[in-house]
């Protein structure tokens, strides 16, 4: 394959995986417009469960599966190739059935944890996913091994488009057919195992139509297996390490929150309501975060690279460069919603109700993005140990500091732990990415970033003092939110330009324009 061809292939995949990414995060806000704030709750506790468990048994396998068989292609190894593929298939049913199983078993136990009751439809119909959703990434690992990314770019936004518009319309059928918040909720995850169907539909179709296939028959047994599972597991495992920050966290908090909420006082029956308040956080946190992680994650497979090639130079120039692309892109949106929080909440959620979580959530996009970050970095340097030992421990930081700041502070408590805990594991990923590669953005431009995201945000929130948002409407919120995301982007950029940050000098409109 010619290089151009690689990398139209790699550019066709990023941009696949940003709008799946988009749609999976943005898709939050209609479903609370149509079903509320019970229903949001009810989700936001469920899914991550779901996607950790669907990390567990995926995340690496599509890489790790790629690797092994353009090694073996390069050798000319077609019977190793149908080796790989025959165990990965067999890992993937292993991995589904198990985690399907375990949380179908525990359900009850789980729940209780959760939301109670209202949470088990839910938690069982997303669970029955897992089946399934392994095959997809063996597929999906199978045509990147032969350098083709588009059946993988394909199937992303299948699954995800189709997944949202089931849950968005499920959600409004149950609705108007008058089903309780525990049935809405539970109804609403067919679309996850539908949109896995329909992706894996798609795929195995490819599959079967493409010219990799037929593959020759070779002898299989055991021990073929027990070696081949090895290599997948030894690529794999440390990939989903990577992978798995967030979703952590966000069981954790599923895990906790009710439990601190009750603890706290408020009505069991209130308890998903409230978590629903949360979530309004959280899906601007997603929204907020999906660019940065999606323009500066590409980069990070270059350190393993350059690592091996002996380039410490060039590690640190990606490292750094990396870091100064989520400053850019974090600092902006986080402090943007920190200065709309009020017409933001209304706009898009209805009401005003949780405004002051929904800032302090809202804020710790920028950490969240840089953790995220931080942590793919450790593991493209091939320290993944440190890196899941750091989010064990901020998962532990985490469960304390909810149960403790929930009790004194509420709702809020929680939010507040959530900046704290990713704080830290920001600052201590750097730490250890410190420790063998130098990070230091070029002429302060951290610096410079967060104080023009600073002025921008004081300049869009400063009307915000003299007008009483309770009163507007969700349209004239809507307006006021467009207007000042548009102002505050050409304040921002303008600000970055006349101090020189060199990302934003960079770009090519800004430097023709400068130029003139």
């Amino acid at each position: 394959m010619s290089r151009s061809t690689l990398i139209k292939g790699t550019i066709v995949l990023s941009g696949a995986t940003l709008l799946s990414k988009f749609l999976g995060a943005i898709f939050r806000i209609p479903l609370q417009n149509i079903a509320g704030d019970e229903v949001l709750g009810i989700f936001s506790m469920v899914y991550p469960l779901y996607m950790v468990a669907l990390i567990l048994s995926v995340a690496g396998i599509p890489l790790a599966i790629s690797k092994l068989i353009a090694e073996a292609r390069s050798d000319n190894r077609l019977d190793r190739i149908k080796e790989i593929y025959i165990t990965a298939s067999i890992l993937a049913l292993l991995f589904g059935v198990t985690s399907f199983i375990l949380i179908y078993t525990f359900a009850d136990p789980i729940t209780a944890l959760l939301g109670g009751e209202s949470t088990k439809p839910a938690l069982i119909i997303v669970s029955a996913t897992l089946v399934f959703a392994p095959y997809m990434a063996v597929y999906r690992g199978f045509f990147q091994g032969f350098e083709t990314m588009e059946p993988t770019a394909i199937s992303q936004v299948i699954e995800q488009f189709v997944r949202v518009a089931l849950i968005l319309i499920t959600a409004y059928y149950l609705v108007v057919q008058g089903y309780s918040d525990r049935m809405i909720a539970g109804g609403t995850m067919i679309g996850s195992s539908i949109g896995v169907l329909a992706s894996l539909g798609y795929l195995l179709r490819t599959f079967k139509a493409s010219s990799f296939t037929p593959l020759p028959s070779v002898s299989y047994d055991f021990s073929v297996f027990r070696k081949r599972s090895r290599q997948i597991l030894r690529v794999s495992i440390p990939i989903a390490v990577g992978a798995i920050t967030m979703a952590f966290m966000n069981v954790v908090d599923a895990l906790t929150i009710p439990y601190g909420l009750r603890a706290a006082g408020i009505d069991p029956a209130d308890v998903n309501y409230y978590y629903g308040l949360y979530g309004r956080g959280l899906s601007l946190v997603q929204i907020a975060t999906v660019f940065a992680t999606s323009l500066v994650l590409p980069l990070v497979p270059l350190i393993t690279k350059k690592l091996s090639e002996g380039d410490q130079r060039g590690v640190q120039k990606v490292v750094t460069r990396a870091f100064s692309l989520t400053h850019l892109l974090s600092w902006p949106a986080a402090i943007g919603i920190l200065a709309l929080t009020l017409p933001l909440n209304l706009a898009l959620f209805t009401n005003l109700e949780g405004s002051v979580v929904l800032a302090i959530v809202g804020f710790s996009s920028v950490f969240t993005a840089l953790a995220v970050l931080g942590t793919g970095i450790l593991q493209g340097m091939d320290r993944s140990g440190q890196a899941a030992l750091l989010v064990l421990g901020a998962m532990a930081l985490k469960t304390v500091a909810n149960i403790g700041l929930i009790q004194a502070y509420g709702l809020a408590g929680a939010a507040a732990a959530t900046l704290m805990i990713y704080i830290i594991l920001h600052y201590s990923n750097v730490i250890l990415i410190n420790r063998a590669v130098s990070v230091t953005p070029e002429n302060n431009d951290r610096s410079k970033t967060i104080i023009s995201s600073v002025i921008m945000g004081g300049i869009v929130a400063i009307p915000l003092l003299f007008l009483q948002v309770e009163t507007w409407t969700r349209i004239e919120a809507f307006l006021y939110v467009c207007g000042a995301v548009v102002i505050g982007a050409v304040i921002n950029l303008v600000f970055l330009w006349f101090m020189n940050v060199s990302e934003v000098k960079k770009l090519p409109i800004l430097n023709r324009l400068g130029k003139r």
